[in-house]
């Protein structure tokens, strides 16, 4: 019987490794992408799967420790961040932005609520001004800002948004955001591998990334950028942050709420329900769905928001996932707690989200298809 099991566990591996081969290996021969990092994890149990290099260089080959810039997939890490804060009962996401962060009295702030911050639902643009480089230029730019909707009624994806969430959560502990994350709450979801800033002991694992004309780049960070696109991580330290999400992994009880947190929805939108910065899709989900919820309308024009009063509980059956880009780099994440299964992709060069969620979409129904 052991030999049955095992020989089924081999049969499995197999079947998986031939699955995300087949998902990433059009995605480097169509776009270039010079290397690709896949991590799954199936109940806890988790599958790396390594193509390509870290840069054209130096030849290092990718492994789950090779460290990507994952772009907006940080806000993730800042809406656990300002949670952890509420449940810590440092502030209310209820609260306005202005209650919480008394400079910002006076302005559009005093209707704009922690919630909306955290929801694409502020009315704040896309990316702040080009004029502004730091955090004081953006202070002076939010006294000014005016928005174009009723706040809580139109969801226009921010990163300034989420930057001021993380920024006020910080604010009232009373911590440096990015020591309180990096040094804190970080560690405590076991990602010990994960850097706002990369150390030079970890550089040499930083891989090269490349623009589409595959000219080398790395990030050029503005204001706020910690809190909104700022993470440097891999495949390893993402799977253990799925399974904190998925309850597989276990954290202290105040983190496993704040994970809770960031799975209520919040708002109804388009194709799925916001909760704080993760979409959350019923389960199951056609992938015509899934490439609309992420395709650029979604992004760059925004859609009517419908508050859901009482916010809607976190769903297990549910596909939650999150993009992100830099100019270098891409990222794309789901998961599904009721199956426990999550899937992770990382390039070291920017490519169409189509492309990733086409890949992640494959590796999640085969998994899904191979569960009892």
């Amino acid at each position: 019987m052991a030999c049955n099991a095992h020989a089924a566990g081999d049969a499995r591996e197999h079947s998986l490794q031939r699955t995300v081969d087949e998902a990433v290996q059009p995605i480097r021969q169509q776009y270039g992408v010079p290397g690709i990092a896949v991590g799954v994890t199936v109940g806890g149990k988790h599958y790396f799967y390594n193509y390509g290099v870290a840069s054209k260089d130096t030849r290092d080959p990718i492994t789950p420790q090779t460290l990507f810039e994952v772009g907006s997939f940080s806000k993730t890490i800042t809406a656990t961040f300002a949670c952890y804060a509420a449940e810590r009962g440092a502030l209310s996401l209820t609260d306005t932005a202005s209650h919480a962060y008394p400079p910002l009295r006076g302005t559009s702030f005093d209707h704009v609520r922690l919630v909306n911050l955290g929801t694409h639902t502020s009315e704040l643009p896309l990316f702040e001004p080009d004029s502004v480089t730091n955090d004081e230029q953006m202070m002076a730019f939010l006294h000014d800002w005016k928005p174009d909707h009723p706040v809580g009624t139109f969801r226009r994806y921010s990163n300034p948004g989420i930057g001021m969430l993380g920024y006020i959560a910080a604010h009232s502990m009373n911590v440096n955001f990015d020591d309180a994350v990096q040094n804190t709450l970080l560690p405590q979801l076991g990602m010990t591998h994960t850097y706002l800033q990369v150390p030079p002991a970890a550089m040499h694992e930083y891989a090269q990334g490349y623009t589409k004309d595959d000219k080398p780049i790395r990030l050029h960070p503005g204001a706020l950028a910690s809190e909104a696109y700022g993470i440097r991580t891999g495949t390893a330290d993402i799977v253990r942050f799925l399974d904190v999400n998925m309850q597989v992994a276990h954290v202290d009880d105040p983190l496993q709420r704040a994970i809770a947190c960031t799975h209520t929805g919040y708002f109804s939108t388009g194709p799925f329900v916001q909760d704080l910065i993760w979409e959350q899709y019923p389960y199951p989900v056609d992938l015509k769905t899934l490439q609309t919820g992420n395709g650029p309308d979604m992004l760059y024009k925004g859609t009517r928001a419908t508050e859901l009063t009482p916010p809607l509980p976190p769903q297990q059956d549910a596909l939650l996932n999150k993009t992100g880009s830099t100019n270098g780099f891409s990222t794309y994440v789901a998961f599904v707690p009721a199956r426990q299964i999550g899937v992770v992709i990382l390039a070291n060069k920017s490519y169409p989200i189509e492309a990733r969620v086409n890949a992640v979409y494959r590796i999640l129904t085969s998994l899904a298809g191979a569960q009892p």
